[in-house]
């Protein structure tokens, strides 16, 4: 049986004939106007009202007109726009599948926190701007400060997918990592506080890395009372959204050492405008949502859209089936 996918965001040419060579016997369609950012929330495209599925970020009222789609394929690790009781509670009475794109990020994101880590650390930013002597006293002192993380604690906030790589990434190194998610399945790799001891492992902390997804139940989720509990000398990590995180408060506790450093991929807003306190700490280093990339990366995304399109084909459960 022939379906109709509609795909609304703009790949490399490379990647788009890869879709057309293995989508099979099924009918691709395309806007006129490709969406180029997942954070957009471009206009309705009336042609995705006669699709069967949907591969990307289409807007909630497209889906809503979308009367015969069977399955949603998000693009992305984040569901920011579907993820309220209102859309879940659609799909459900209409039977439609949803599906989000972590197997494709998870690695990169994870890597990028484990990178920042690895930096905190062996304190490179500061190593690769100071030319000094060997003799120099700035040498031993950058020398000194530079740990081996072995020992240290970790807390992964929004503990899935990435926060599953991450904790592989960490074992090796001796360190003592715990997770929090807002629901625990039973199949975490690593131990899971519970909201009761979630202030006593957030005040244990070495490193405390933030994964959350935006949601009415996350925003400021890290805020001023968060930054008082951690410990002194902790560091604070954010690969999840910069709404989850009072960045004022944040940049108070950096500007006073309560907290020694911030490593961010995201912020709000994106970039953060010239001038912003955050840019101006030495202790905050920000990268440009930059986490989930990866050479290759439409590819994989598209390899792994196909591989669910075969299950979806045979009626087999779907991976990273979220509704």
């Amino acid at each position: 049986m022939s379906l109709r996918i509609y795909v609304d965001f703009k790949m490399p040419s490379e990647a788009r004939r890869w879709l057309e060579n293995n989508v099979g016997e099924h009918e691709l369609i395309f806007p006129e106007r490709p969406m180029t950012t997942v954070l957009a929330n471009v206009a309705t495209d009336p042609q995705i009202q006669t699709a069967d599925i949907a591969f990307g970020q289409p807007n909630v009222q497209a889906i809503e007109q979308a009367a015969n789609l069977r399955w949603l394929s998000i693009s992305s690790s984040g569901m920011t726009r579907y993820d309220n009781d209102a859309f879940r509670a659609l799909m459900q009475q209409r039977q439609t599948l949803v599906t989000h794109s972590a197997t494709v990020y998870n690695r990169a994101c994870a890597l990028h926190a484990f990178s920042f880590m690895l930096a905190e650390a062996r304190k490179l930013p500061e190593a690769l701007e100071t030319r000094v002597a060997h003799s120099h006293p700035g040498w031993p002192d950058i020398r000194s400060r530079s740990t081996l993380l072995e020992g240290d604690s970790v807390l992964i906030v929004g503990y899935g997918a990435i926060g599953r790589r991450l904790a592989e990434l960490l074992e090796p190194l001796g360190m003592t990592i715990k997770g929090y998610r807002r629901t625990p399945r039973g199949d975490e790799s690593i131990p899971m506080v519970t909201a009761e001891e979630y202030p006593f492992a957030l005040a244990s902390a070495d490193h405390v890395i933030n994964i959350l997804p935006e949601s009415d139940a996350t925003k400021n989720f890290f805020n001023a009372r968060s930054f008082a509990t951690m410990k002194y000398g902790a560091v604070f990590y954010n690969i999840g959204r910069g709404t989850t995180v009072d960045q004022d408060a944040l940049a108070e506790f950096l500007l006073f050492k309560k907290l020694k450093a911030a490593w961010l991929d995201v912020t709000t807003p994106e970039p953060l405008p010239r001038g912003h306190m955050l840019l101006s700490l030495p202790n905050c280093h920000v990268t440009p949502h930059i986490a989930g990339g990866h050479r290759g990366e439409h590819l994989t995304l598209i390899r792994h859209f196909i591989d669910n399109l075969r299950r979806f084909e045979r009626g087999e459960a779907l991976v990273d089936q979220v509704m």
